[in-house]
């Protein structure tokens, strides 16, 4: 089972990410500066974008397991609430979200495959739990799970606490989808405003080229290009810490 922790990259993945990174940089290069040279030497560069590539398709995976667990626990609350064990309502869950997430791959169906698997070889669905929940390092599945195997081991009432918990998570799961919904439209913002500055080179380049000239001709003139790429990678980093909001 995956571990939604890390990725890991295989060579073919990490030479078309390397490409594709080399090929912008050297063209943002080239476009800045006008020279092949100084773009060559900043292709180099894009061997870190595989880096932050995969911490993307990390965030990019715990938001699908996290909105996929709100709907397993939707079915768990509605089949411990018709009188099913918690253990039987796992098995129901794989029958609902199979119509739900029809694409046998979805994370959350080999999750609840591999926890029904477990409990076929005799183990306690708290061990098969806490074994998901370290290997998705979601802070709403680490509640759920600490939640249910103190209410199990303190015999308390299983399933009303098992509805309120999950009424309490998905609440907090919806609560950061419409986040997410409503930053969308400022995410989009600020890839514009970052690629203004590119399009506004590209045009004075090919509009006024002599009055571009001295600015790709002269050691003053590529000091500036410098500083101006420093501030634009500045100002984007900025603005994806601001739009990355956390609950």
């Amino acid at each position: 089972m995956p571990d939604y922790n890390t990725y890991v990259m295989g060579i073919k993945q990490r030479i078309f990410f390397i490409s594709i990174a080399a090929s912008v940089i050297f063209a943002a290069g080239f476009l800045f500066y006008r020279s092949v040279l100084i773009s060559l030497l900043l292709t180099p560069l894009a061997l870190l974008y595989p880096k932050i590539k995969t911490k993307e398709i990390i965030k990019r995976r715990k938001r699908e397991l996290n909105i996929q667990f709100k709907d397993l626990l939707y079915s768990l609350a509605s089949s411990v609430s018709a009188g099913k064990t918690i253990e039987s309502a796992f098995r129901t869950a794989l029958d609902d979200l199979s119509v739900l997430y029809p694409e046998p791959s979805a994370y959350i169906l080999a999750e609840i495959r591999n926890i029904i698997s477990r409990l076929d070889t005799n183990e306690t669905l708290e061990s098969a739990l806490f074994e998901f929940a370290g290997r998705a390092g979601l802070e709403d599945i680490d509640n759920f799970v600490n939640v249910l195997n103190i209410s199990r081991r303190t015999g308390g009432n299983v399933a009303q606490i098992i509805r309120n918990t999950s009424s309490i998570i998905s609440d907090r799961i919806e609560v950061s989808q419409e986040i997410d919904m409503m930053l969308a439209e400022r995410r989009f913002e600020q890839k514009v405003l970052n690629a203004v500055p590119v399009f506004m080179v590209a045009l004075l380049s090919v509009s006024a080229a002599e009055y571009m000239h001295p600015v790709f001709n002269t050691a003053a003139g590529r000091v500036t290009m410098t500083v101006a790429l420093a501030m634009m990678a500045a100002a984007w980093f900025i603005s994806s810490k601001l739009n990355d909001i956390k609950l």
